[in-house]
């Protein structure tokens, strides 16, 4: 058996370099951030022993956990909260989505300084409001209408907010002048050639859609942002509007790669024409509402995801609300209505089972014990793998 350090290498070893310094840093920083920025060892020890129980074939984004949701404005420009990140995302068994999503509660609430029982409880939580919705069989949303507790609080705020903070929190100058600030942190310099070669790119993508035509690119940077994609390429666009100066308009365009999952799976996959594809297909699948300017590209003969840019401050912070027992289970329990909503509204696409299929599955509560274990289980195996990364990194093996 290889060593976690012979597994991340191996598995980061084509990402970019001065990138992947960046990421080997921010996992080393605590056990949940470890398990977000390794998702590949998670399905490389299920493709070796899974102990899971069967379960109906559904799309999956691949790397559920509690920082994979989130708010965005969708193309009708309201506000949803759901499931935001399918860099992952493959068809596969239902239940490998939950497990992931369960183990996750009890890492992160471990990283929160939760007590074990209240992990405990909201995994039951979880699993249970997983199941009964998908005994309904109706795929539900979450926007301010219809959200309720911290969930609305959290969307109302977001919905109010101005797109002149988004501007402030990451710009410099003034009106025309107006450019992307260079922090080395989220945002990083490219060279002169590089940035005239990816505005003349997005210039004639923007042209094809008459509601963009009117926009000029004033900056592009490179962008840091989340954990497990960080080392591939991604850029953030900054462009005002060529008669309303006061109306500007951020975009992230972002590298896919094959589905991390795809080497441990040998359930058979759609023919994609490329992995941008895969990524904006599967989502289309299972959020209710696609994210504002949904799209991809292909630069320099990389395949590339674009949409508007989304502040990543847009997630719950557990640290405010891991003291009030009636906020985190409301969180939890919209989760849960989330991940088999979006399993229901995917249901018969290219392979994935029924909506009767899931109906049955969720009507069937035998395997919620042993989804419980399994997450209490591996959360130990992680806890052993992160104590193992962390002593390499802090030898300089990293």
């Amino acid at each position: 058996m290889e060593t976690i350090e012979e597994r991340i290498k191996e598995f980061n070893k084509g990402l970019l370099k001065d990138s992947l310094k960046i990421k080997y840093k921010r996992i080393a920083e605590n056990e949940f951030r470890f398990f977000r920025g390794t998702c590949h060892l998670f399905y490389e020890d299920l493709s070796i022993k899974n102990d899971l129980p069967s379960s109906p074939l559904s799309w999956i984004c691949g790397d559920l956990h509690i920082e994979n949701f989130g708010s965005f404005k969708g193309n009708n420009r309201l506000v949803y909260f759901d499931l935001n990140d399918f860099g992952e995302a493959i068809l596969a068994p239902a239940l490998w989505e939950i497990a992931r999503m369960t183990t996750s509660i009890f890492i992160a609430f471990d990283s929160l300084k939760i007590n074990p029982e209240k992990a405990q409880q909201m995994a039951r939580l979880f699993l249970e409001t997983y199941s009964a919705t998908l005994k309904k069989g109706k795929a539900l949303y979450i926007e301010p209408k219809v959200a309720k507790g911290i969930i609305c609080d959290f969307l109302t705020t977001v919905a109010g907010r101005k797109q002149k903070e988004l501007l402030r929190d990451r710009t410099i100058g003034k009106k025309n002048k107006l450019r992307l600030l260079i922090d080395n942190d989220r945002h990083y310099a490219i060279d002169k050639k590089l940035k005239k070669e990816l505005n003349d790119h997005i210039m004639q993508w923007m042209s094809k859609d008459k509601h963009l035509d009117d926009f000029c690119c004033l900056d592009i940077a490179f962008r840091i942002a989340g954990t497990g994609s960080i080392g591939i390429r991604r850029y953030c666009f900054l462009f005002q509007h060529k008669q309303k100066e006061k109306s500007y308009l951020l975009l992230d365009m972002k590298e896919v790669t094959a589905s991390g999952l795809r080497p441990y799976i040998t359930i058979p996959q759609p023919q994609w024409l490329n992995e941008a594809e895969r990524v904006c297909t599967i989502e289309e699948y299972m959020q209710n509402t696609s994210p504002a300017l949904l799209g991809s590209t292909n630069f320099k003969n990389v395949d590339y995801m674009i949409r508007e840019l989304q502040p990543s401050s847009d997630k719950i912070d557990f640290q405010l609300i891991r003291k009030n027992n009636k906020d985190l289970s409301r969180v939890i329990r919209d989760m849960a209505i989330l991940t088999a909503s979006a399993q229901l509204r995917s249901a018969g696409r290219k392979g994935a089972a029924i909506p009767d299929d899931l109906i049955e599955f969720g009507s069937d509560k035998n395997w919620q014990t042993e989804i419980i274990t399994f997450g209490k289980t591996y959360s130990k195996v992680m806890e052993k793998y992160y104590k193992e990364y962390l002593e390499a990194y802090e030898k300089g093996s990293f």
